[in-house]
């Protein structure tokens, strides 16, 4: 067909291959930059995911207890007892004015909070008294701060008393830690 064509005709032919040509290049440079787009839209649609997921973590799902592992206790304990043991050094150490007497101290309630610590979560960990949906309300967590705080006091009282041998200087540590 294209031989029995004027020479203006395959000209104009030509022309128009031309464009077709010309088209597809472009065809195929905006194909690129949708790909890119459909990458990038991906890639945010899995972020957005990961970021619900992760919200989702803390939550217990409806009817279902929070339950704490022993391990998480442990760990729990031991870490309060190392951010708490270094207050209760410094106030150790200003009000009895002695290193031997403030390390004492440390010691002593380092041992016995971090065990009555662990045992405590242990058994507030079974109790479901204060659990709303599974997890702990904001009355249960009260609950269990003050009961701990007290107990807490009453401890480095009867240390400081047993270290210290000075009531006064053991209830200015047991009341400012």
């Amino acid at each position: 067909i294209v031989d029995d064509l004027s020479e203006g005709n395959k000209k104009a032919l030509q022309s128009i291959e031309k464009e077709i040509e010309k088209a597809n290049k472009q065809k195929e440079k905006y194909l690129e930059k949708v790909s890119k787009f459909d990458d990038i839209s991906s890639t945010l649609e899995k972020k957005k995911n990961d970021y619900l997921q992760g919200l989702s973590l803390g939550k217990v799902s409806e009817g279902a207890n929070f339950s704490e592992t022993t391990a998480r206790s442990a760990v729990k304990a031991l870490m309060w007892r190392v951010i708490a043991g270094s207050v209760t050094f410094v106030t150790s150490l200003k009000f009895s004015g002695s290193i031997k007497v403030a390390l004492s101290i440390v010691g002593s309630d380092f041992l016995s909070k971090a065990a009555t610590m662990f045992i405590g979560e242990r058994l507030m960990n079974k109790s479901q008294a204060g659990r709303k949906s599974g997890a702990d309300d904001a009355g249960r967590s009260l609950a269990k701060a003050l009961i701990w705080r007290l107990f807490a006091i009453c401890n480095t009282l009867a240390a400081g008393l047993l270290i210290s041998k000075d009531l006064s200087v053991a209830s200015k540590i047991a009341g400012s830690d």
